[in-house]
């Protein structure tokens, strides 16, 4: 039907006649001749109606709407002398239509295609009309594009690339499943997977060394702006590495995807923090390197203080830290303002210390002692302008909480830019944590990562024990993760009763998995890169919803399809389920 694509031709092409087929993405009529930007996926082209080019062509182009879908024949010329175009490739020619084809009409758009970005629910609603939009199929080029550098790097590394069952066995631990009922094993279910975590550590003990795969996964959990119910990961396995060998083909990717995508040359090896630096320094094992200031630590400057809400603090054991915002100079209103943030991101109460040329401000100055104020000067070498917030309380909420007031006064007063990309390993993870609603200790990752040390000299002390685990994060957002995963039956078993599974339910959730350690299993270990995340990071989006092409609603809730919806009776019959609510 066509023999060539909007927006490839330019002004080599003057002179040929060409068919297009296309949408109408704009329609002027200017006395008597009409102007249509004819779009296609490659790009929009001016295809110019008058009488003297076909009055039959002109006649029936009085009749197009929007998005009308049309078949034109005509001859590519040069646009007049001062009519060009320079926003758009094909700006310097025009077609001189000679006839035309109407392939179908196009009722009343619920918005135009053409104008500012509609609700996002209309958007998803339409999502087919959402994605005609030139920026938004650019998107999904720059996705496909993607894929195929992900494959050309493994390949190129020897890697071979699977595809994983999504009708799996529900094992706990991580999120909540989704599961599917089996209508052939009535009671029966099976779970769709949350990542293909056990298969590629059996795929290691078949012996393929080096798998990846670009992977669907399922969460049943509450959404976010950079969560969905079922994403893509990039999940990857080697035998016979250690954490250096996994971070190392890492970088190479990350490289090759910046590189492939964005036209940037990036440097590597990333810098890293240990999980207890990362806390220390910036109260998140996730932080945005692009805020260029830590929390410090100030403990010590306030040892004798007789400020009350300091020394009760402090008598309790708990610590003072403080965060140090540079030459902004904030106003009353601004340092009011931060006050209230604070609390509302849980803070008992903020005090701030503002320097004004050789004068120190704060509700709390009179309280201060004169060695205290010249120690905060002489550690943080306090200029005019600068401000100190300082929260006290027990370490662990001090972290937090000061963490997450770093990162209100980095968005608010840094300027952050999307394009300035900071990546940052953080390593040395706990390999448990203690879980209040259950009682009892959880896997930090997952229950199949390798500890860093002989748990034996751990007896007693589950909190202390390292993981050999990794998280790679961009910009604040965690972007990838992965560990060394225990290799041997009787260390895996050992890890298990530490989170009280017992052998019963260990053999019943994992025996494939136990079984198949004991017949030679290699060393491995890897790492799943989230592909969702790392799109929307790397074109600067705020929502992966923006880098999928059917995302579901926060609700979990599809307003395209209208997807979940009930089913009829007949079909719960048949899986024998029934519904109470």
């Amino acid at each position: 039907m066509r023999d060539a694509y909007c927006g490839t031709l330019n002004k080599a092409d003057v002179g040929r006649k060409v068919n297009l087929c296309g949408w109408v993405y704009r329609w002027r009529d200017h006395g008597g001749v009409i102007f249509v930007d004819l779009r296609d996926t490659t790009g929009i082209i001016q295809v110019v109606f008058s009488p003297d080019y076909s009055e039959a062509a002109h006649k029936l182009a009085k009749d197009l709407g929007l998005e009308y879908v049309i078949r034109v024949e005509g001859v590519v010329k040069r646009r007049p002398p001062g009519t060009e175009n320079e926003e758009i490739p094909t700006g310097e020619i025009e077609l001189a239509a000679h006839s035309l084809e109407i392939l179908n009409e196009c009722k009343e758009l619920p918005f135009n295609l053409d104008e500012e970005e509609p609700n996002e629910n209309i958007r998803l609603k339409y999502r087919y009309l959402d994605m005609r939009r030139p920026q938004v199929q650019e998107i999904f080029k720059i996705r496909s594009r993607a894929y195929k550098i992900v494959r050309d790097y493994f390949f190129s590394k020897g890697f071979v690339e699977f595809e994983t069952p999504y009708f799996t066995k529900s094992t706990p631990e991580g999120a909540r499943d989704f599961i599917v009922p089996s209508r052939l094993n009535p009671g029966h279910f099976y779970a769709l997977p949350q990542s293909p975590q056990l298969f590629k550590q059996i795929l290691m003990v078949a012996g393929f060394d080096k798998y990846f795969q670009i992977a669907r996964c399922f969460r049943d959990e509450d959404l976010r702006a950079d969560r969905q119910p079922e994403f893509t990961q990039i999940d990857v396995e080697m035998s016979f590495v250690e954490v250096e060998d996994v971070i190392e083909v890492s970088e190479g990717l990350i490289r090759e995807l910046v590189k492939g995508l964005k036209g940037k040359e990036i440097d590597t090896p990333f810098p890293r923090l240990t999980y207890d630096e990362a806390i220390e320094f910036y109260g998140t094992d996730k932080p945005d390197l692009r805020i260029d200031f830590k929390l410090i630590d100030i403990t010590e400057v306030f040892y004798s203080t007789e400020l009350g809400i300091l020394r009760r603090v402090l008598d309790n054991k708990g610590i003072v830290k403080c965060v140090h915002l540079q030459k902004r100079n904030l106003s009353r209103k601004e340092l009011d303002l931060s006050v209230e943030k604070a609390i509302e991101l849980g803070a008992d109460g903020l005090i701030w210390i503002k320097k004004e040329g050789n004068s120190y401000h704060s509700p709390v100055i009179k309280y201060l002692k004169e060695r205290e104020i010249k120690e905060l000067e002489d550690r943080l070498k306090l200029l005019d302008g600068d401000t100190i917030f300082i929260v006290a309380g027990m370490k662990e909420k001090v972290n937090e909480v000061l963490g997450k007031f770093r990162l209100y006064l980095g968005e608010k007063y840094c300027p952050l830019k999307t394009e300035d990309m900071r990546f940052v390993w953080i390593t040395d993870f706990p390999l448990l944590e203690y879980s209040k609603e259950e009682k009892r200790y959880v896997a930090r990752h997952h229950p199949f990562t390798s500890p860093a040390v002989n748990i034996k000299d751990f007896i007693g002390k589950p909190e202390e024990i390292k993981a050999k685990a990794y998280d790679l994060v961009l910009n604040g957002v965690e972007i990838g993760g992965g560990s060394i995963r225990i290799h041997r039956k009787d260390e895996q078993m050992q890890i298990f009763k530490m989170l009280n599974i017992e052998e019963e339910e260990a053999r019943d959730k994992f025996g494939f998995l136990l079984e198949a350690l004991e017949f030679g299993a290699p060393p491995h270990g890897g790492i799943a890169i989230g592909f969702d995340r790392l799109l929307m990071m790397l074109l600067g989006k705020k929502s992966i919803r923006d880098v999928i092409p059917f995302p579901k609603t926060q609700k979990g809730i599809c307003p395209l399809t209208g997807a979940p919806s009930p089913v009829t009776k007949k079909q719960l019959d048949e899986v024998k389920i029934k519904i109470s609510i």
